[in-house]
């Protein structure tokens, strides 16, 4: 029977209706508990909940800093907004990263936010940022993973001709730390993405709620990787569960269910504001327990 190796454990910030102090405090904090492994910002550029005048930090710049102040956690961007940033910038964005982290990145990306929740959509007219069709974003999406490896990994300049990225004389320098690069997380759930998922991901995120059809969606993604000659074991599948202060033992029993049906990479969405010694709080009460 193969050895299934034990889940592993991350938090979210939300960087939205926060302070950049609020969230440095959260993971720093989080830096010297070994129980928590990696830790994780969203990727928009308004807030999609609560007030929505209210500040939201953008993500890959934050990401940056916290990754200076930081030194074992991995860290990624859950997930980077493919609509948002031309992927050559991108590739360079996150190498960048990894080179202040020392090698700590976990590259997320996904297609980026669909019309649902109508707050994240209202963020692409308000910076001049087109919305294109699924179909166009998909097939954008599926480009983009192509030629960010590319520039992480080819040791000379390249030609790219894609329907939607066309790339001359391109060249990454530095390259990553990690080789062959940084591993790749690509979030979502519609079939088309799980498509990319298959062809291109070392791991896969989906956000908790409906467990049943997370099930169905990692199934589905087994099937995409069997038909393209891909060993499915070869995708970590993850999950975003979130976090309730007030009601722990909900979060635990979440916990459980989650890595029962498979999901062996487990992010905890904590809700700002962040009570004092939160990371400890979730090491303790949420990580701690359903190991034991």
């Amino acid at each position: 029977m193969p050895h299934t190796p034990p889940p592993s454990f991350g938090i979210m910030t939300a960087p939205m209706q926060v302070g950049y102090h609020d969230i440095l405090r959260v993971w720093r904090e989080a830096d010297a508990i070994p129980e928590i492994e990696h830790a994780w910002l969203f990727d928009h550029l308004m807030p999609i909940g609560g007030d929505p005048d209210g500040p939201a930090h953008e993500g890959w710049t934050l990401l940056s800093a916290l990754a200076a102040h930081t030194r074992r956690l991995r860290l990624g961007v859950m997930v980077t907004s493919n609509r948002f940033r031309p992927p050559a910038m991108l590739a360079k964005i996150a190498t960048t990263v990894d080179i202040v982290s020392g090698g700590r990145l976990d590259f997320g990306i996904g297609v980026g936010s669909r019309p649902h929740p109508p707050a994240a959509r209202r963020e692409y007219a308000a910076h001049g940022l087109p919305f294109h069709d699924t179909a166009h974003a998909v097939e954008s999406l599926a480009e983009a993973c192509t030629l960010i490896r590319q520039l992480w990994t080819e040791e000379k300049p390249f030609d790219f001709h894609g329907t939607h990225h066309r790339l001359t004389g391109a060249f990454g320098n530095p390259k990553p730390v990690q080789r062959p690069h940084p591993p790749i997380l690509i979030g979502g759930r519609s079939s088309a993405t799980l498509r990319v998922a298959a062809a291109h991901a070392d791991l896969w995120n989906i956000p908790g709620g409906d467990l049943d059809d997370a099930v169905r969606r990692s199934a589905l993604l087994d099937r995409y990787c069997a038909g393209i000659g891909r060993d499915p074991a070869a995708i970590t599948r993850s999950i975003h569960l979130p976090v309730s202060y007030d009601e722990p033992a909900a979060t635990r029993d979440a916990i459980r269910e989650a890595v029962g049906a498979g999901f062996g990479h487990i992010v905890l969405g904590l809700p700002a504001p962040y009570p004092d010694g939160v990371a400890r709080w979730a090491a303790d009460e949420l990580i701690g327990a359903p190991a034991r």
